[in-house]
């Protein structure tokens, strides 16, 4: 289709990203895009996108079992008790991404967010602080051009972050992470998943 979008032997019309890979279809079909609101699951998507930087998405999300075993389950409370012991197990763990700065910035950032916990500007701890940089609006995207690759939401978001101690959270990994839980809507207009996630009505 002229707009990027592929149909399926399904029927459905999904991005090329998600078209030809089972895995990363069955992520787009079943995933990607659909609100995530509980400290955990945001803390784990954040720890992702953050070991994502300079890879594929696809390679992430192929080690990601990997990734649940080695981080406890992405319990905040456990990483952040991590010591040197457990970021040499980490740096010595085939099934994951071996970047010692990376492991050091999700320890960190397991930290920040219980510290987040117990912060009275920010109702809601994690969560309540990268919800509330949803936007008013949402992108429909008619082309894969029209999808932006950071908003002036997701700079706020990466800043407000960064101040508490959080690392690798850029800009365009917090748009990415929008876009991942739901936070926005940048499913091609005629994608299946167009206005699925229950967060933003379809256009």
């Amino acid at each position: 289709m002229d707009d990027g979008l592929v149909i399926g032997a399904d029927g459905l019309a999904r991005p090329a990203w998600a078209s030809v890979d089972p895995l990363l279809r069955d992520y787009y079909d079943t995933e990607w895009g659909l609100p995530v609101t509980d400290e955990r699951g945001l803390f784990e998507r954040i720890s992702l996108e953050g070991f994502q930087s300079g890879l594929s998405w696809a390679t992430i999300l192929r080690k990601r079992p990997a990734f649940r075993a080695a981080f406890d389950g992405f319990d905040p409370e456990t990483v952040a008790a991590y010591d040197e012991a457990d970021v040499e197990r980490l740096l010595g763990d085939p099934g994951i991404i071996r970047n010692r700065t990376k492991i050091a910035a999700t320890i960190g950032n397991a930290r920040a967010t219980l510290t987040l916990r117990d912060d009275a500007d920010v109702p809601g701890g994690l969560a309540g602080l990268v919800w509330s940089f949803r936007p008013q609006s949402t992108p429909a995207p008619e082309r894969f051009a029209d999808i932006p690759t950071s908003t002036p939401e997701s700079v706020a978001l990466a800043k407000a972050l960064r101040a508490r101690g959080f690392r690798f959270v850029g800009p365009t990994t917090m748009f990415a992470l929008m876009e991942a839980v739901g936070i926005v809507d940048t499913h091609l207009v005629h994608s299946h998943r167009r206005g699925s996630s229950g967060v933003w009505a379809p256009a």
